[in-house]
């Protein structure tokens, strides 16, 4: 897939768990455009923060259906990316 960094990377996913493991095992998460295969994650996130990534774990999180007043919704289809970086190196999120 020829799609540039920018678009395959669209924000860094901050909960109590991943920021966690942040900081504890050097592991950033990531929701990344659905397309993106593995490889295209680790070069568009070496590219953008100039590091090392070690691996990538990838997992499609299907939409929940929620209930609204006007009838039921279902939630998007997103990717999340768990990548790991070499020792000893940092991405400053914030």
């Amino acid at each position: 897939m020829a799609l540039d960094p920018i678009y395959i990377v669209k924000k860094p996913v901050l909960t109590e768990k991943s920021t966690e493991a942040m900081n504890e095992m050097g592991k950033y998460t990531f929701e990344v455009d659905r397309r993106a295969t593995k490889t295209d994650i680790k070069n568009a996130i070496q590219s953008l923060y100039e590091v090392h990534v070690e691996g990538v774990q990838t997992k499609t999180e299907k939409g929940k259906l929620r209930r609204m007043r006007y009838g039921y919704v279902r939630e998007k289809v997103r990717k999340v990316a768990t990548v790991r970086l070499r020792e000893g190196e940092v991405i400053e999120l914030f």
